[in-house]
Protein backbone atom coordinates (compact mmCIF):
# COMPACT_ATOMS: atom_id res chain seq x y z
CA UNK A 1 0.00 0.00 0.00
CA UNK A 2 1.32 3.46 -0.87
CA UNK A 3 1.60 6.34 1.34
CA UNK A 4 -1.18 7.91 -0.22
CA UNK A 5 -3.17 5.04 -0.30
CA UNK A 6 -2.60 4.13 3.58
CA UNK A 7 -3.28 8.32 4.65
CA UNK A 8 -6.70 8.08 2.99
CA UNK A 9 -7.38 4.92 5.31
CA UNK A 10 -6.51 7.07 7.86
CA UNK A 11 -9.16 9.59 7.72
CA UNK A 12 -11.25 6.89 6.06
CA UNK A 13 -12.63 9.17 2.36
CA UNK A 14 -10.67 10.22 -0.56
CA UNK A 15 -9.24 13.10 -0.87
CA UNK A 16 -12.25 14.26 -3.50
CA UNK A 17 -14.74 13.24 -0.35
CA UNK A 18 -12.56 15.01 1.75
CA UNK A 19 -12.26 18.30 -0.14
CA UNK A 20 -16.31 18.49 -1.06
CA UNK A 21 -17.32 17.89 2.57
CA UNK A 22 -14.97 20.58 3.23
CA UNK A 23 -16.69 22.81 1.60
CA UNK A 24 -19.81 22.02 1.60
CA UNK A 25 -20.15 22.38 5.71
CA UNK A 26 -16.45 22.92 7.57
CA UNK A 27 -16.53 27.11 8.10
CA UNK A 28 -12.60 27.52 8.99
CA UNK A 29 -10.92 30.13 11.81
CA UNK A 30 -9.33 32.61 10.39
CA UNK A 31 -9.72 31.89 7.10
CA UNK A 32 -11.36 33.33 3.75
CA UNK A 33 -13.48 30.56 2.88
CA UNK A 34 -13.57 31.70 -0.28
CA UNK A 35 -10.58 29.47 -1.03
CA UNK A 36 -12.62 26.68 -0.59
CA UNK A 37 -15.71 27.55 -2.20
CA UNK A 38 -13.85 28.89 -5.34
CA UNK A 39 -10.96 26.87 -5.35
CA UNK A 40 -9.76 23.52 -5.97
CA UNK A 41 -9.70 22.75 -1.77
CA UNK A 42 -7.57 23.38 1.13
CA UNK A 43 -4.38 21.15 2.27
CA UNK A 44 -6.42 18.51 4.56
CA UNK A 45 -3.26 17.52 6.74
CA UNK A 46 -4.06 14.12 8.43
CA UNK A 47 -0.48 12.73 10.01
CA UNK A 48 1.96 14.09 12.29
CA UNK A 49 5.57 12.56 13.12
CA UNK A 50 8.29 14.78 15.29
CA UNK A 51 8.42 17.74 12.86
CA UNK A 52 6.82 16.48 10.18
CA UNK A 53 3.43 16.80 8.69
CA UNK A 54 1.06 14.71 5.78
CA UNK A 55 -1.41 16.21 3.85
CA UNK A 56 -3.96 13.85 2.26
CA UNK A 57 -2.36 13.52 -0.69
CA UNK A 58 0.25 12.13 0.62
CA UNK A 59 2.78 15.08 0.58
CA UNK A 60 5.17 15.68 3.15
CA UNK A 61 6.01 19.13 5.32
CA UNK A 62 8.26 20.40 7.67
CA UNK A 63 5.88 21.48 10.93
CA UNK A 64 7.90 25.07 11.19
CA UNK A 65 5.27 26.55 13.37
CA UNK A 66 4.15 23.20 15.55
CA UNK A 67 0.91 23.65 14.31
CA UNK A 68 0.02 26.76 15.77
CA UNK A 69 3.07 27.77 18.09
CA UNK A 70 1.28 24.28 20.14
CA UNK A 71 2.90 20.90 19.19
CA UNK A 72 6.47 21.62 21.13
CA UNK A 73 6.74 18.23 21.92
CA UNK A 74 6.57 17.05 18.25
CA UNK A 75 4.06 15.25 16.61
CA UNK A 76 3.36 10.84 17.35
CA UNK A 77 3.92 10.99 20.75
CA UNK A 78 2.22 8.07 21.18
CA UNK A 79 2.96 7.96 25.25
CA UNK A 80 0.33 11.19 25.24
CA UNK A 81 -2.14 9.46 23.17
CA UNK A 82 -1.89 6.43 25.91
CA UNK A 83 -2.31 9.22 28.68
CA UNK A 84 -5.53 10.85 27.53
CA UNK A 85 -6.76 7.01 26.73
CA UNK A 86 -6.02 5.65 30.01
CA UNK A 87 -7.98 9.05 32.13
CA UNK A 88 -10.91 8.43 29.95
CA UNK A 89 -11.38 4.98 30.74
CA UNK A 90 -11.31 5.63 34.45
CA UNK A 91 -12.88 9.23 34.55
CA UNK A 92 -13.84 10.96 30.91
CA UNK A 93 -15.22 14.02 32.47
CA UNK A 94 -16.19 15.72 35.47
CA UNK A 95 -16.39 19.26 36.07
CA UNK A 96 -14.48 21.64 38.74
CA UNK A 97 -16.83 23.28 39.65
CA UNK A 98 -17.40 22.80 43.83
CA UNK A 99 -15.80 19.56 43.20
CA UNK A 100 -12.11 18.34 41.56
CA UNK A 101 -10.61 14.94 40.34
CA UNK A 102 -6.98 14.09 40.84
CA UNK A 103 -5.48 15.04 37.17
CA UNK A 104 -6.50 18.60 38.06
CA UNK A 105 -5.27 18.85 41.35
CA UNK A 106 -1.79 17.40 40.40
CA UNK A 107 -1.57 19.47 37.41
CA UNK A 108 -2.66 22.58 39.54
CA UNK A 109 0.23 21.45 42.13
CA UNK A 110 2.68 21.08 39.24
CA UNK A 111 2.25 23.92 37.38
CA UNK A 112 2.58 26.45 40.92
CA UNK A 113 6.03 24.08 41.43
CA UNK A 114 7.29 25.85 38.12
CA UNK A 115 5.03 29.41 38.04
CA UNK A 116 8.11 32.16 39.99
CA UNK A 117 7.18 33.85 43.27
CA UNK A 118 4.15 34.01 44.67
CA UNK A 119 1.77 32.86 41.92
CA UNK A 120 0.43 29.40 42.97
CA UNK A 121 -3.12 29.44 42.20
CA UNK A 122 -4.45 27.99 39.40
CA UNK A 123 -7.43 28.64 37.43
CA UNK A 124 -8.00 26.41 34.42
CA UNK A 125 -9.78 27.12 31.23
CA UNK A 126 -9.86 25.22 27.70
CA UNK A 127 -7.66 28.00 25.47
CA UNK A 128 -5.69 30.97 25.22
CA UNK A 129 -8.40 33.39 25.06
CA UNK A 130 -10.42 32.31 27.94
CA UNK A 131 -6.95 32.55 30.30
CA UNK A 132 -6.82 36.21 28.60
CA UNK A 133 -10.74 36.64 29.28
CA UNK A 134 -9.92 35.27 33.06
CA UNK A 135 -7.01 37.26 34.01
CA UNK A 136 -9.31 40.59 32.91
CA UNK A 137 -12.33 39.72 34.47
CA UNK A 138 -10.48 38.88 38.06
CA UNK A 139 -8.29 42.23 37.68
CA UNK A 140 -11.62 44.10 37.92
CA UNK A 141 -12.85 42.08 40.32
CA UNK A 142 -9.88 42.28 42.32
CA UNK A 143 -10.10 46.25 43.00
CA UNK A 144 -13.69 45.96 43.32
CA UNK A 145 -12.80 43.38 46.32
CA UNK A 146 -10.39 45.91 47.06
CA UNK A 147 -12.62 49.02 47.28
CA UNK A 148 -11.52 50.31 44.20
CA UNK A 149 -13.87 50.48 42.00
CA UNK A 150 -12.94 52.57 39.00
CA UNK A 151 -10.03 50.65 38.35
CA UNK A 152 -11.23 48.75 35.48
CA UNK A 153 -9.26 49.85 32.02
CA UNK A 154 -6.61 47.48 30.56
CA UNK A 155 -3.46 48.36 28.97
CA UNK A 156 -1.89 46.50 26.20
CA UNK A 157 0.35 47.13 23.00
CA UNK A 158 -0.18 47.87 19.17
CA UNK A 159 -0.58 45.19 16.88
CA UNK A 160 -0.60 42.73 19.98
CA UNK A 161 -3.07 40.07 19.93
CA UNK A 162 -4.14 38.25 23.19
CA UNK A 163 -7.04 36.50 22.20
CA UNK A 164 -11.12 36.78 20.18
CA UNK A 165 -13.76 36.28 22.69
CA UNK A 166 -14.87 39.63 24.06
CA UNK A 167 -13.09 40.79 26.61
CA UNK A 168 -9.75 39.58 25.15
CA UNK A 169 -10.58 41.29 21.98
CA UNK A 170 -11.00 44.61 23.60
CA UNK A 171 -7.48 44.01 24.80
CA UNK A 172 -5.90 42.66 21.39
CA UNK A 173 -4.32 45.94 19.85
CA UNK A 174 -5.10 44.87 15.96
CA UNK A 175 -7.98 47.40 14.77
CA UNK A 176 -8.70 45.16 12.03
CA UNK A 177 -9.81 42.20 13.74
CA UNK A 178 -12.17 44.39 16.50
CA UNK A 179 -13.42 46.82 13.55
CA UNK A 180 -16.50 44.05 12.67
CA UNK A 181 -17.26 43.50 16.13
CA UNK A 182 -17.52 46.75 18.17
CA UNK A 183 -18.55 47.91 20.01
CA UNK A 184 -16.22 45.61 22.00
CA UNK A 185 -15.71 45.11 26.18
CA UNK A 186 -15.05 49.27 26.72
CA UNK A 187 -11.97 49.91 28.81
CA UNK A 188 -8.95 48.82 26.55
CA UNK A 189 -6.04 51.46 25.43
CA UNK A 190 -3.12 51.36 23.62
CA UNK A 191 0.96 52.08 24.04
CA UNK A 192 3.86 51.44 21.26
CA UNK A 193 5.30 47.61 21.47
CA UNK A 194 8.84 46.60 21.58
CA UNK A 195 9.83 46.24 17.99
CA UNK A 196 13.28 48.28 17.75
CA UNK A 197 13.62 47.94 13.74
CA UNK A 198 10.93 50.36 13.68
CA UNK A 199 11.15 52.31 16.98
CA UNK A 200 12.21 56.17 15.04
CA UNK A 201 8.67 55.69 13.08
CA UNK A 202 7.34 55.00 17.14
CA UNK A 203 9.38 58.80 18.06
CA UNK A 204 12.37 56.86 19.35
CA UNK A 205 15.55 58.87 18.91
CA UNK A 206 18.50 57.49 21.06
CA UNK A 207 20.40 59.95 23.26
CA UNK A 208 23.50 57.44 22.69
CA UNK A 209 23.46 55.26 19.75
CA UNK A 210 25.97 52.94 21.00
CA UNK A 211 23.31 52.51 24.15
CA UNK A 212 19.57 52.60 21.99
CA UNK A 213 18.23 49.30 22.41
CA UNK A 214 18.46 49.83 26.20
CA UNK A 215 17.09 53.11 25.83
CA UNK A 216 14.26 52.32 23.93
CA UNK A 217 13.14 49.74 26.06
CA UNK A 218 13.10 52.81 28.98
CA UNK A 219 10.74 54.56 26.42
CA UNK A 220 8.78 52.02 25.28
CA UNK A 221 8.18 51.30 29.18
CA UNK A 222 7.45 54.66 29.91
CA UNK A 223 4.96 54.99 27.56
CA UNK A 224 2.94 52.92 29.64
CA UNK A 225 3.29 55.22 32.77
CA UNK A 226 2.24 57.86 30.41
CA UNK A 227 -1.03 56.13 29.60
CA UNK A 228 -1.98 55.11 32.67
CA UNK A 229 -1.16 58.91 34.02
CA UNK A 230 -3.27 60.06 31.15
CA UNK A 231 -6.31 57.98 31.83
CA UNK A 232 -5.59 57.95 35.76
CA UNK A 233 -4.44 55.59 37.73
CA UNK A 234 -7.28 55.37 39.69
CA UNK A 235 -9.00 53.92 36.60
CA UNK A 236 -6.16 51.28 35.30
CA UNK A 237 -6.85 47.80 36.67
CA UNK A 238 -3.89 45.79 34.85
CA UNK A 239 -1.42 45.39 31.70
CA UNK A 240 -0.95 43.08 29.49
CA UNK A 241 2.03 42.04 27.53
CA UNK A 242 3.55 39.08 26.20
CA UNK A 243 6.54 37.91 27.07
CA UNK A 244 8.07 38.47 22.98
CA UNK A 245 5.40 39.70 21.10
CA UNK A 246 3.64 37.64 18.02
CA UNK A 247 1.50 40.02 16.43
CA UNK A 248 3.94 42.00 14.28
CA UNK A 249 6.67 39.65 14.06
CA UNK A 250 8.21 38.56 17.28
CA UNK A 251 9.26 41.48 19.44
CA UNK A 252 11.43 39.94 21.92
CA UNK A 253 11.64 43.10 24.88
CA UNK A 254 14.69 45.47 25.42
CA UNK A 255 16.98 45.02 28.19
CA UNK A 256 15.63 46.21 31.11
CA UNK A 257 11.90 46.56 29.67
CA UNK A 258 10.26 44.51 32.17
CA UNK A 259 12.24 45.77 34.87
CA UNK A 260 11.35 49.16 34.73
CA UNK A 261 7.46 48.05 33.64
CA UNK A 262 7.44 46.43 36.91
CA UNK A 263 8.30 49.23 38.48
CA UNK A 264 5.91 51.58 37.12
CA UNK A 265 2.82 48.98 37.87
CA UNK A 266 4.06 48.70 41.50
CA UNK A 267 4.22 53.08 41.76
CA UNK A 268 0.57 53.34 40.41
CA UNK A 269 -1.01 50.08 41.72
CA UNK A 270 -1.48 48.14 38.45
CA UNK A 271 -1.52 44.77 37.88
CA UNK A 272 1.00 42.94 35.49
CA UNK A 273 -0.34 40.03 33.16
CA UNK A 274 2.26 38.28 31.42
CA UNK A 275 -0.19 37.08 28.68
CA UNK A 276 2.45 33.59 28.12
CA UNK A 277 -0.11 31.67 25.89
CA UNK A 278 2.74 31.44 23.22
CA UNK A 279 5.74 31.66 25.24
CA UNK A 280 5.03 29.16 28.01
CA UNK A 281 6.43 25.81 28.22
CA UNK A 282 9.60 25.82 26.45
CA UNK A 283 9.03 28.63 23.42
CA UNK A 284 11.37 30.93 25.10
CA UNK A 285 14.06 27.58 27.00
CA UNK A 286 11.86 28.16 30.22
CA UNK A 287 8.73 26.66 31.90
CA UNK A 288 7.69 30.77 31.89
CA UNK A 289 9.16 33.64 29.55
CA UNK A 290 8.65 35.93 32.60
CA UNK A 291 11.55 34.43 34.20
CA UNK A 292 13.80 34.32 31.03
CA UNK A 293 13.81 38.29 31.43
CA UNK A 294 13.62 38.56 34.99
CA UNK A 295 9.95 39.76 36.21
CA UNK A 296 7.41 38.51 38.55
CA UNK A 297 4.22 39.14 36.73
CA UNK A 298 1.00 39.21 39.57
CA UNK A 299 -0.58 36.77 36.79
CA UNK A 300 0.36 34.34 34.26
CA UNK A 301 -2.15 33.17 31.11
CA UNK A 302 -1.17 30.12 29.54
CA UNK A 303 -2.30 27.20 27.29
CA UNK A 304 -1.13 25.74 23.87
CA UNK A 305 2.00 23.71 24.56
CA UNK A 306 1.00 22.50 28.40
CA UNK A 307 -0.29 19.66 26.48
CA UNK A 308 1.37 19.74 23.21
CA UNK A 309 -1.80 20.31 21.35
CA UNK A 310 -2.71 16.78 22.02
CA UNK A 311 -5.63 18.43 24.42
CA UNK A 312 -6.78 21.49 24.93
CA UNK A 313 -6.25 23.38 27.87
CA UNK A 314 -5.52 26.75 29.03
CA UNK A 315 -4.93 28.46 32.48
CA UNK A 316 -4.30 31.47 34.58
CA UNK A 317 -1.73 31.19 37.25
CA UNK A 318 -2.34 34.12 39.90
CA UNK A 319 -0.76 35.14 43.15
CA UNK A 320 -1.50 34.76 46.20
CA UNK A 321 -2.31 38.33 46.69
CA UNK A 322 -5.04 38.67 44.17
CA UNK A 323 -6.15 35.17 45.54
CA UNK A 324 -6.62 36.57 49.16
CA UNK A 325 -9.95 38.01 48.89
CA UNK A 326 -11.34 34.29 47.66
CA UNK A 327 -10.05 32.50 50.66
CA UNK A 328 -12.57 33.52 53.45
CA UNK A 329 -16.31 34.11 53.29
CA UNK A 330 -18.77 34.05 51.02
CA UNK A 331 -16.79 35.78 48.06
CA UNK A 332 -16.66 33.78 45.33
CA UNK A 333 -15.52 34.32 42.10
CA UNK A 334 -18.01 33.22 39.57
CA UNK A 335 -16.80 32.43 36.55
CA UNK A 336 -15.74 28.94 34.93
CA UNK A 337 -15.85 26.61 31.93
CA UNK A 338 -17.37 23.35 31.59
CA UNK A 339 -14.52 22.12 30.08
CA UNK A 340 -11.63 23.81 32.29
CA UNK A 341 -9.31 21.38 33.92
CA UNK A 342 -10.54 18.26 31.42
CA UNK A 343 -9.27 15.14 33.02
CA UNK A 344 -8.12 14.29 30.14
CA UNK A 345 -6.27 17.12 29.26
CA UNK A 346 -5.09 17.46 32.48
CA UNK A 347 -3.45 14.25 32.64
CA UNK A 348 -2.32 14.69 29.16
CA UNK A 349 -0.46 18.16 30.36
CA UNK A 350 1.14 15.83 32.95
CA UNK A 351 2.57 13.68 30.69
CA UNK A 352 3.60 16.01 28.43
CA UNK A 353 5.69 17.92 31.40
CA UNK A 354 7.54 14.56 31.89
CA UNK A 355 8.61 14.50 28.52
CA UNK A 356 10.10 17.98 28.52
CA UNK A 357 11.60 16.89 32.01
CA UNK A 358 13.08 13.77 30.65
CA UNK A 359 14.42 15.30 27.68
CA UNK A 360 15.71 18.34 28.87
CA UNK A 361 13.68 20.38 26.17
CA UNK A 362 13.91 23.72 27.94
CA UNK A 363 17.77 23.25 28.10
CA UNK A 364 17.79 22.82 24.58
CA UNK A 365 16.36 25.92 23.11
CA UNK A 366 18.34 27.39 25.36
CA UNK A 367 21.48 25.83 23.95
CA UNK A 368 20.43 25.99 20.40
CA UNK A 369 18.85 29.22 19.77
CA UNK A 370 22.05 31.22 19.42
CA UNK A 371 22.58 28.93 16.87
CA UNK A 372 19.28 29.23 14.78
CA UNK A 373 19.44 32.85 15.23
CA UNK A 374 22.64 32.91 13.35
CA UNK A 375 21.46 30.62 10.63
CA UNK A 376 17.94 33.02 9.93
CA UNK A 377 20.43 35.94 9.96
CA UNK A 378 21.97 34.39 6.79
CA UNK A 379 19.09 35.33 5.08
CA UNK A 380 19.82 39.45 5.30
CA UNK A 381 21.97 38.96 2.30
CA UNK A 382 18.74 38.70 0.63
CA UNK A 383 16.80 41.85 -0.56
CA UNK A 384 13.88 41.21 0.95
CA UNK A 385 14.85 40.39 4.31
CA UNK A 386 15.07 43.41 6.31
CA UNK A 387 15.28 42.04 9.89
CA UNK A 388 15.29 39.28 11.84
CA UNK A 389 14.48 38.84 15.62
CA UNK A 390 12.88 37.38 18.20
CA UNK A 391 14.18 34.78 21.01
CA UNK A 392 13.88 30.68 21.59
CA UNK A 393 12.61 28.90 19.25
CA UNK A 394 10.18 31.81 18.10
CA UNK A 395 11.52 33.96 15.27
CA UNK A 396 10.12 36.73 12.72
CA UNK A 397 11.63 37.75 9.46
CA UNK A 398 10.28 41.29 8.33
CA UNK A 399 10.39 41.85 4.35
CA UNK A 400 10.59 44.99 3.02
CA UNK A 401 11.29 46.64 -0.46
CA UNK A 402 14.31 48.68 0.16
CA UNK A 403 16.83 47.68 2.72
CA UNK A 404 18.10 50.97 3.22
CA UNK A 405 15.20 53.04 3.76
CA UNK A 406 13.09 49.91 5.39
CA UNK A 407 10.49 50.37 3.11
CA UNK A 408 7.52 48.43 3.72
CA UNK A 409 4.94 46.87 1.32
CA UNK A 410 1.34 48.54 0.99
CA UNK A 411 -1.60 46.77 1.57
CA UNK A 412 -2.02 45.85 -2.07
CA UNK A 413 1.85 44.72 -2.45
CA UNK A 414 1.18 42.78 1.16
CA UNK A 415 -1.62 40.93 -0.59
CA UNK A 416 0.06 39.80 -3.67
CA UNK A 417 3.12 39.38 -1.80
CA UNK A 418 2.06 36.81 0.97
CA UNK A 419 -1.31 35.44 -0.13
CA UNK A 420 -1.08 35.75 -3.86
CA UNK A 421 2.87 34.17 -3.68
CA UNK A 422 4.55 33.42 -0.22
CA UNK A 423 2.11 31.66 2.00
CA UNK A 424 1.22 28.84 -1.24
CA UNK A 425 4.99 29.03 -2.24
CA UNK A 426 6.59 27.84 1.09
CA UNK A 427 3.75 25.33 1.76
CA UNK A 428 4.82 23.67 -1.58
CA UNK A 429 8.25 23.85 -1.07
CA UNK A 430 7.83 21.62 1.99
CA UNK A 431 7.71 24.17 5.02
CA UNK A 432 4.04 25.28 6.70
CA UNK A 433 4.97 28.51 8.93
CA UNK A 434 3.31 31.46 8.84
CA UNK A 435 3.16 34.80 6.46
CA UNK A 436 2.05 37.53 8.48
CA UNK A 437 1.05 40.88 7.95
CA UNK A 438 -0.93 42.11 10.76
CA UNK A 439 1.95 44.73 11.16
CA UNK A 440 4.24 44.55 8.82
CA UNK A 441 4.80 41.48 6.19
CA UNK A 442 6.75 38.60 8.40
CA UNK A 443 7.37 35.42 8.37
CA UNK A 444 7.21 33.72 11.59
CA UNK A 445 9.01 30.74 13.04
CA UNK A 446 8.45 28.12 15.64
CA UNK A 447 9.28 24.80 14.90
CA UNK A 448 8.90 22.11 17.85
CA UNK A 449 11.55 22.32 20.53
CA UNK A 450 13.35 18.83 19.51
CA UNK A 451 14.81 20.17 16.14
CA UNK A 452 17.92 21.24 16.31
CA UNK A 453 20.48 22.84 13.95
CA UNK A 454 20.18 20.30 11.01
CA UNK A 455 16.90 21.04 10.86
CA UNK A 456 17.64 24.89 11.00
CA UNK A 457 20.04 24.68 7.96
CA UNK A 458 16.67 22.86 6.31
CA UNK A 459 14.52 25.73 7.45
CA UNK A 460 16.78 28.53 6.04
CA UNK A 461 17.55 26.63 2.75
CA UNK A 462 13.70 26.44 2.32
CA UNK A 463 13.33 30.72 3.16
CA UNK A 464 16.23 31.15 0.81
CA UNK A 465 15.04 29.57 -2.31
CA UNK A 466 11.00 30.78 -1.98
CA UNK A 467 12.50 34.42 -0.93
CA UNK A 468 14.60 34.96 -3.93
CA UNK A 469 11.94 33.99 -5.98
CA UNK A 470 9.71 36.67 -4.14
CA UNK A 471 11.93 39.16 -4.83
CA UNK A 472 12.07 38.56 -8.40
CA UNK A 473 8.01 38.70 -8.70
CA UNK A 474 8.15 42.46 -7.31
Amino acid sequence: MTTTEQLATTTGASESALQQKAKDHLWMHFARQSVMEDGPGVPIIVRGEGHRIWDSTGREYFDGLSGLFVVNAGHGRRRLAEAAARQAEQLAFFPIWSYAHPAAIELADRIASYAPGDLNRVFFSTGGGEAVETAFKLAKYYWKLQGRPTKHKVISRAIAYHGTPQGALAITGIPGMKEMFEPVTPGGFRVPNTNFYRSDEMGFVPRDPANALEEFGQWAANRIEEQILFEGPETVAAVFLEPVQNSGGCFPPPPGYFQRVREICDQYDVLLVSDEVICAFGRIGQWFACDAYGYQPDMITCAKAMTSGYSPIGATIVSERIYEPFKHGSTSFYHGYTFGGHPVSAAVALANLDIFEEEGLNERVRENSPIFRRTLEKLTDLPIVGDVRGDGYFFGIELVKDKATKETFDDAESERLLRGFMSKALFEAGLYCRADDRGDPVVQLAPPLTIGPREFDEIEQILRSVLTEAWTRL
